[in-house]
């Protein structure tokens, strides 16, 4: 695909793999979100020396029962989006959404509701305009995400914080490390747009709604 031109935010395309870099004491950690336009699922990213378990995180057992997330609603950017399970490649990819309008759950981790951090991830653009967490850098602290479940319960999350992080400081023990309760981290592109590829991350981070 030949190189194209950089448009203005917020339809800025995701032309090549968005990596972010962390370390986990001495072994670094990459997460990215591929490529949008050509390649689809065949691209993906890496989770490696985080809590999820090196660059081939191996499924939990929570995330090996019949339960699993099936959509994300967050009213207060209008994200309404099915979710897309989303595995792992022989070399420890994780394939991104397929669809730049839909979100995605990492299947091998933790289940959401379950104790730990649940990883759902989406594209911020695309080349028809913005995507599924085109505006998810504009969550604040008290927003709310409710996560529908396959057996017909939902679980609803308030958001802590959000965070944008470049490459070379992506925090992976904060993002993926184990949490003693139910969390939920949602992850996408941000930053500055340079040479066809977004130089940050956003995470938001969220806990269990008071009931």
């Amino acid at each position: 695909m030949g190189r194209h031109a950089r448009p203005s935010p917020p339809a800025r395309l995701a032309l090549r793999s968005l990596v972010v870099l962390g370390t986990a004491g001495a072994v670094a950690g990459a997460v990215g979100l591929g490529h949008v336009l050509d390649r689809g699922a065949a691209a993906g990213y890496t989770i490696a020396g985080s809590a999820l378990g090196g660059s081939a995180p191996a499924a939990t057992p929570q995330a090996a029962t019949a339960v699993r997330p099936t959509s994300v609603s967050i009213p207060s950017i209008k994200v309404d989006s099915s979710l897309e399970d989303l595995g792992l490649s022989a070399t420890g990819a994780l394939q991104p959404p397929s669809d730049p309008r839909q979100a995605g759950w990492f299947g091998g981790g933790t289940v959401p509701g379950q104790t730990g951090p649940a990883i759902i991830v989406g594209h911020v653009d695309s080349l028809s305009g913005p995507a599924v967490f085109a505006d998810l850098r504009l969550l604040h602290p008290g927003d709310t995400i409710t996560i529908t479940l396959s057996s017909g319960g939902t679980v609803r999350f308030q958001v802590t914080a959000v965070d944008r992080y470049p490459k070379s400081g992506f925090p992976t023990a904060a993002v993926y490390g184990p949490q003693p309760s139910p969390e939920l981290r949602l992850i996408t592109c941000g930053g500055t747009f340079k040479d066809d590829s977004y130089l940050d991350n956003i995470v938001v981070y969220a806990r269990l709604a008071p009931s």
